[in-house]
């Protein structure tokens, strides 16, 4: 194993299609992604019209691609009429009115509850009806303050139907992070719920709310879902609960969708805002419904009989693409969970995989991570030959991991679609196709039709074969997000302005001599040691690949003669001894695995890293604790905050 996990940290472990799989893919061979790729890139506005003409158009377009590189202006299906909700729901309602479309999964065992496309259509027509009702109107904002319940499912296809604009809050966020994304939307409506299961913890959902619109004023009405036992207070005429809402006899099951231009908002997403005020991602609506179908449908290679299963929490970009317009738009069978990996036990993942027969598994490297340090054992006592296709979205993994993961929970039979993308991309950019794709562990894979990836260097120009750079976009596609929510300057300097005619996603990268994407994380997570720069994953990867590693996040602080060191903050696999002896074997692990030059200075053995409720590792908080600094900031967002304090008194220790 160990010969094994050194090979595929060096790139060499290829793992070819599977016959049985790629005989049924949408995209059968390296050779038909191939020929794909070369006509989406040589004629990529008749590819793009070819698959935007599967979707339901109330009218065609005039002009398929229109693009101001000066003024990073562009436009998809100009002329256009579509509705998302009408793509999601109505066109599906003759083949597919019985067939489920939601499957939720609540945090208790016993809640379950299970929408066909017939109801979730009533349920969306009703909503939107009651939104009328409350004065929302075409091009109003809708701000979403909801647990994964199916309602935030409802309330965003409901905004989608009568052309208003939905912001999606991640119900982990704290009410100032509310309060700054209503304010910058000026959101006219917010939809919560009173509360929200946390690990066995009734959360106060709705006092949170009513926190962030102390001095809201442009929010006139607020519906509360009733989820929890929580005793809230409801204000006056501003305040109504969902369930009266929706039972009123005056709402009718039938509200006929509004005829939206292609170019129209369809939502807008805040980015984590973990440096600086978070940005309005905004994103619109033929464009992004064409590309998410298509990625969504290739990707994760769905057929009729999938029950698909997306880990993400919906207010994430990935919850909006992969869980509701990409799925929904294809017929999918999704099923959303309220809850956490390790929560009541360490297997319920596998217990819902079991229970539901999941066919599709797309989870993120983190996720993996947190149940893997438990060992086979939670994964083995389940039925898993449901599984058919696995995935990762979020960040690079590392080969350790997709090894365990593809092993493991795959069987080896089960191919792996290891995601590149992000909220600004609106769907994947660079993954494999698993009917088609060699798959080289750690690896992104290649970039999916219509785009166009490079990997520049300091100079702009294209480097050569694995040699780290900036990874940028040659130029957009129809998924692409359109501007910075009211700050269309920003949305220059931040993507367009370091590389002149080339989309900068922030991200480095090396490509290999075969074409294949290696991420090497942000930019930021780059760290300069002794002149050399050195990627935070590649040595994070390194760490990993040790046998009495289960995660660790890699951040730098200040060297008097270095100018930054490596400081690695470590969580160990059960049973296994934190001391001085094993700090020196793991920097000669990386030493051996990476290079001397990236071997840490500084190891901190820690029972837990600080993560977001979706499982994202904050290293803001730990660059500043690695600085000496105490004061990280709001970690109102972390999933245990706690955490922070104990990883303080290690260092102090």
């Amino acid at each position: 194993m160990n010969d094994a996990i050194s090979s595929l940290s060096k790139g060499k472990r290829k793992i070819r299609p599977i016959a049985i799989f790629s005989k049924r893919a949408h995209v059968k061979s390296e050779k038909e992604y191939n020929s794909i790729y070369q006509r989406s890139i040589s004629s990529p506005e008749k590819f793009w019209e070819e698959k935007a003409s599967e979707l339901h158009w109330f009218r065609k377009w005039k002009r398929t691609f229109k693009w101001d590189k000066r003024k990073a202006v562009f436009s998809w299906f100009d002329g256009g009429k579509i509705n998302a909700s009408c793509n999601c729901l109505d066109r599906h309602l003759e083949k597919n009115a019985d067939k489920t479309a939601i499957i939720w999964q609540g945090e208790s065992e016993e809640q379950v509850r299970r929408l066909t496309y017939g109801e979730l259509y009533r349920e969306t027509c009703r909503f939107a009806n009651v939104l009328k009702k409350k004065g929302v109107r075409k091009g109003n904002m809708v701000c979403v303050y909801l647990p994964m319940i199916p309602e935030a499912a409802i309330a965003m296809l409901a905004c989608a139907r009568i052309g208003a604009i939905h912001s999606v809050v991640f119900a982990g966020f704290s009410s100032e992070a509310l309060r700054d994304r209503i304010l910058d939307s000026k959101c006219k409506l917010l939809i919560t719920s009173d509360g929200l299961w946390r690990a066995g913890k009734d959360v106060p959902l709705k006092d949170m709310a009513d926190i962030a619109l102390e001095g809201c004023n442009c929010i006139k009405h607020v519906i509360v879902v009733k989820h929890t036992s929580q005793k809230i207070k409801m204000k006056g005429k501003r305040d109504s609960y969902w369930h009266d809402e929706v039972s009123s006899r005056s709402i009718k099951d039938i509200c006929n969708p509004a005829e939206n231009d292609a170019e129209d908002p369809l939502f807008i997403l805040y980015t984590s805002g973990t440096t600086g005020k978070p940005k309005g991602v905004l994103h619109t609506t033929g464009g992004y419904l064409a590309y998410v179908n298509l990625t969504f449908r290739w990707i994760f290679d769905h057929h009729d009989t999938d029950v698909y299963w997306c880990t993400a929490d919906i207010g994430w970009i990935t919850g909006h693409s992969y869980i509701i317009y990409g799925p929904l738009s294809n017929a999918a069978t999704i099923l959303m969970f309220e809850g956490t990996p390790t929560f009541p036990d360490v297997d319920r993942f596998w217990k819902i995989i079991e229970k539901f027969k999941v066919t599709v598994f797309y989870t993120a490297p983190t996720a993996i991570r947190a149940v893997a340090k438990f060992g086979e054992e939670p994964v083995k006592r389940h039925n898993l030959g449901s599984l058919r296709l696995l995935g990762t979205v979020g960040e690079p993994i590392n080969p350790k991991t997709w090894l365990w993961y593809y092993e493991v929970v795959g069987d080896r039979r089960c191919p792996i679609v290891d995601t590149w993308w992000q909220t600004e991309t609106g769907g994947i950019l660079i993954t494999p196709l698993p009917g088609a794709s060699t798959l080289k562990p750690g690896s992104a894979g290649k970039p999916f039709p219509g785009i166009e990836p490079v990997v520049l260097g300091e100079d702009g120009k294209e480097v050569k074969a694995d040699t780290g750079g900036y990874l940028c976009i040659r130029k957009p596609w129809p998924g692409m997000m359109r501007t910075v929510y009211g700050d269309h300057q920003k949305f220059i300097e931040a993507y367009w302005k370091r590389f002149r005619g080339f989309y900068f996603t922030g991200d480095g990268a090396k490509k290999d001599a075969e074409g294949d994407y290696w991420l090497m994380g942000r930019i930021d997570d780059v760290i300069k040691v002794s002149g050399h720069r050195i990627g935070t994953a590649e040595v994070e990867s390194a760490i990993v690949s040790h046998e009495a590693v289960a995660e660790a996040a890699i951040v730098p602080f200040p060297h008097e003669i270095k100018g930054q060191a490596l400081y690695a903050f470590v969580t160990l696999k059960k049973g296994v001894n934190g001391d001085n002896s094993l700090k020196e074997a793991l920097r000669a692990h990386v030493g051996r695995e990476t290079g001397p030059i990236a071997k840490p200075d500084k190891i901190q053995f820690v029972e837990a890293l600080p993560k977001t409720r979706s499982g994202k590792i904050m290293r803001r908080i730990l660059r500043l604790l690695a600085e000496g600094k105490k004061d990280v900031g709001n970690i109102t967002t972390l999933a245990d905050p706690s955490v922070v304090e104990e990883i303080i008194k290690g260092i102090e220790k």
